[in-house]
């Protein structure tokens, strides 16, 4: 079923944030102006409905004009919703494939038509896109290592909530972890989790690791859609506490929702790594304009605190700044962090 026809069959139930993302429902900008393709991976989390937030605001700044769908994490609405845009006429499209090896074929018949891509968050396995958006995801996964290292003295037991391994993003957050692990903090036992970026299945699993194992002391969540179910399920356990109290244990995330920060604050987690939800919004949108008007993207520094790297022929990532975030700012083995209460971090925007 494509998305549009599911749209409308339940809009009666639909947030907001989905309708917006509905196909046909999102257009924006003057007439005449250009037509860009966007699709939303999903709207149930925060994430991704502030990313849903900042595309209208930067596509009205580069005057484009928008077609949004919302693929809602399925492989089978993507590739409807990029055929509706083709219907649609536009000049670029910008996606953010979950299922990083299924989406080839669309990239291929996108490419056919000369319509070209900008992917963001996810780098598709293989096919050629003009730019990837998206930060360092190997480092998300050793910013953990060393928080959790170094908070647990490299010894103890934790858990990782991964993401999706059909993914690139949750395999490069697993991988990374386990190796950092491994060689840094040989005496942390790691149990890995797979959730599918399932919110329930995350807190399934947690639940069934923590009744075989009650002294785990460390909670690596790959990305804040485990963040309630992980609070109320310490929370029931009594283990939701100061990080004086010997029982504490320490939670690191992955996002840099409002959200995140407020636990910061209220010292219910101890970190996460900021994502930017607004430059994916942005620099996507840039990208597929200059795409669209036949710049060609050049390797190197940017000038907005990132590297362009060319990671094969045909494909490049600019991998935009993703700090650790943290109460007080400290630095954990080599890596700093930022103090929850920088106003730089997106997660802080009153906008």
């Amino acid at each position: 079923m494509k998305f549009s026809v599911l749209c409308a069959a339940v809009a009666g139930v639909l947030t907001a944030a989905t309708l917006a993302g509905c196909s046909g429902s999102g257009s924006t900008g003057a007439s005449g102006s250009t037509v860009v393709g966007v699709d939303y991976p999903r709207s149930d989390t925060d994430f991704w409905n502030a990313y849903i937030k900042y595309v209208p605001q930067y596509a009205k700044e580069l005057a484009l004009d928008l077609k949004t769908t919302n693929s809602q994490n399925d492989i089978a609405n993507l590739t409807a919703n990029v055929q509706t845009m083709i219907s649609q006429g536009v000049k670029g499209v910008v996606m953010a494939p979950q299922d990083t090896a299924a989406i080839v074929p669309t990239l291929q018949q996108l490419a056919a038509k000369k319509i070209p891509v900008v992917s963001v968050d996810t780098r598709p396995d293989q096919g050629d896109v003009y730019m990837v958006v998206r930060a360092d995801n190997r480092a998300y996964g050793e910013k953990a290592c060393q928080f959790l290292g170094t908070k647990l003295g490299g010894k103890g037991k934790v858990v990782m909530l991964e993401g999706g391994l059909d993914s690139i993003n949750g395999r490069d957050r697993t991988e990374a972890f386990n190796e950092c692990m491994a060689k840094n903090f040989p005496g942390v036992t790691v149990f890995g989790e797979a959730t599918n970026w399932e919110a329930n299945t995350a807190a399934q699993k947690l639940q069934t690791r923590l009744t075989a194992n009650p002294d785990i002391k460390g909670v690596y969540m790959e990305s804040s859609f485990a963040l309630a179910g992980t609070l109320q399920l310490l929370k029931q356990r009594g283990l939701l506490v100061p990080a004086t109290d010997p029982k504490h244990v320490f939670i690191v995330s992955n996002d840099g929702i409002a959200e995140e920060l407020n636990k910061i604050r209220a010292g219910e987690i101890d970190a996460t790594v900021s994502q930017p939800a607004d430059q994916f919004a942005k620099y996507a949108l840039q990208y597929v304009k200059d795409a669209i008007a036949g710049k060609k993207p050049v390797p190197g520094k940017t000038d907005h605190d990132s590297t362009i790297l060319q990671i094969r022929e045909g494909l490049m990532e600019d991998q935009l700044a993703a700090p650790l975030v943290t109460a007080d700012g400290a630095t954990f083995g080599p890596v700093p962090s930022v103090k929850v209460d920088d106003q730089s971090l997106w997660g802080n925007s009153k906008g």
